[in-house]
């Protein structure tokens, strides 16, 4: 029998699919795995009776000729989603206690297509941060180390639980939620597909909100196919979700064709920015290389409004979150600290409930919302987005999609950035443009670097222009031929 924890989403559907093996059996060498594994400090909740169960009605769905199309597939879930009966706590000390009455659409779908649930990942605190160190329930590690090195690296934020259970092999596949580049970064720092599908495409409907016209459901894999595959399930119109836009959802696995002739590629000058990684550098010309030699065309392209990108987000994000966070108070559900008086109980709860990082961005978003500075911080941060999304637009005349590196360094030392929040916020230089814009956009891993770190490529499409995002996705995964594995290093 093959390693059941070493197949891809596509590998483990064609075995089950002949008879190779169980939904049983993978589910179970999945639960075996993740209890080794957690000294990573991936999963936040581990659900293996939820998976075992679901693992045998898929088999029996199966011996009845009935599979669905994810039948006994085990996923991770990153735990900002709503699941029913089983806590949901955004990483946060607020949350304690709180189990939805409720199913996210995203996971109602995977489920309908017969995934399952191993359990729920660490994140940083409702999704803030750029390295899974802001999380309540402590730091996520990347199972990746540097060569005679052994300090434990962060593996990206926000989704880094769910970028570090891919990449150990403690889950076939899963969810995670972008807002400025948080599941592309952690896929880059772990050496996974990291994937974040246009604005609207996957419904919000019962994911914490962080900020709401940026926040976007995406799939973190091993591979650019299962990550076509996971997306299919993921994404479709949701009435309850009024940003979801009512458009098909194609069969994303059918457009990896390998075809990228004539393509049109841009390289942004923009995006040579002070700092980056020269291994960063030659591994972005190597992509250049790779698909022109698939029969692409590359020329460079002017963003003009780069530079402005992320001042722009971290005005507009946290304006968002202070707004969404204020539900937050005590009464309904989760933390409560009592008080003197209503006012007092509230300033406990949030005082106590909500972390440092967490409490800056309240404070900063608070600020620019403030009646002194709407106009000077978040109306300009608005216009300027605007000028940001129209950049790519004027792009996208000329070129079909757009390459860049995912992320300017690899993965660093926990507690090497955190004392120095705007280092941590230039971690996602390259990905929060995209995510002003609303644009698709994936992460492959393209290579090691000299000190064995992996290292992505990052793609940017036409709003729900997945496909093509997906196709030049596959080749570039093709001819950088990325088979490196984290050495298993588990120990604190």
């Amino acid at each position: 029998m093959a390693n059941l924890t070493g197949l891809s989403i596509a590998e483990a559907l064609d075995g089950l699919a002949r008879r190779e093996f169980s939904a049983g059996e993978l589910v179970q060498a999945h639960v075996a795995a993740m209890a080794a594994a957690r000294p990573l400090n991936a999963y936040i909740t581990e659900t293996p009776e939820r998976a075992i169960e679901g693992a045998k009605a898929a088999d029996a769905r199966r011996a009845r000729g009935e599979a669905l199309p994810l039948d006994g597939i085990p996923l991770a879930i990153k735990d900002l989603y709503c699941t029913e009966g089983v806590p949901t706590t955004a990483a946060s000390h607020i949350l304690d206690g709180f189990k939805p009455p409720y199913e996210s659409t995203v996971t109602a779908n995977l489920w309908r297509a017969g995934a399952v649930m191993l359990g729920k990942t660490n994140l940083d605190e409702f999704a803030m941060g750029s390295s899974n160190t802001t999380s309540y329930y402590g730091a996520a590690r990347n199972p990746w180390r540097r060569t005679g090195d052994n300090r434990p690296l962060v593996p990206g934020g926000s989704s880094g639980g769910s970028a570090a259970a891919v990449a150990a092999r403690i889950a076939l596949g899963a969810t995670g939620t972008d807002t400025g580049g948080s599941i592309r970064q952690p896929g880059a720092f772990c050496g996974i597909v990291g994937m974040k599908p246009t604005y609207g495409r996957c419904s919000r409907w019962g994911i914490v909100a962080f900020a709401s016209s940026l926040d976007q459901a995406g799939p973190m894999t091993r591979s650019v196919r299962d990550a076509a595959i996971m997306l299919r399930h993921m994404a479709g119109h949701d009435p309850k979700d009024s940003t979801s836009v009512p458009r098909p959802v194609p069969d994303y696995a059918a457009a990896l064709t390998g075809d990228i002739r004539g393509l049109r590629v841009g390289i942004p000058t923009e995006y040579r920015v002070d700092g980056m990684s020269d291994e960063v550098t030659a591994l972005w010309r190597q992509g250049i290389a790779w698909l022109e030699a698939a029969g692409a065309k590359t020329r460079e392209i002017s963003l003009p409004h780069t530079k402005y990108a992320l001042p722009t987000y971290y005005i507009i994000a946290p304006a968002e979150a202070s707004s969404n966070l204020a539900r937050y108070d005590g009464v309904r559900y989760g933390l409560r600290v009592p008080g003197g008086n209503l006012r007092e109980m509230y300033d406990n709860t949030r005082g106590e409930g909500f972390g440092a990082e967490v409490r800056r961005r309240i404070l900063i978003g608070t600020y620019v919302l403030s009646a002194g500075y709407y106009d000077a911080y978040y109306l300009k941060a608005g216009r300027v987005r605007s000028l940001i999304a129209r950049d790519f637009a004027s792009a996208f005349e000329t070129v079909d999609a757009i390459l860049t590196p995912t992320a300017p360094t690899p993965a660093f030392a926990i507690g090497e950035k955190s004392d120095d929040p705007i280092a941590m916020y230039l971690n996602d230089v390259f990905t929060v443009p995209a995510s002003l814009a609303g644009l698709p956009a994936i992460s492959v891993p393209g290579g090691l670097t000299r000190d064995g770190l992996p290292l992505g490529l990052h793609l940017i499409g036409r709003a729900f222009d997945e496909e093509t995002v997906l196709r030049a996705a596959g080749v570039l995964e093709t001819a950088a031929s990325f088979t490196a594995e984290p050495q298993g290093r588990w120990s604190p």
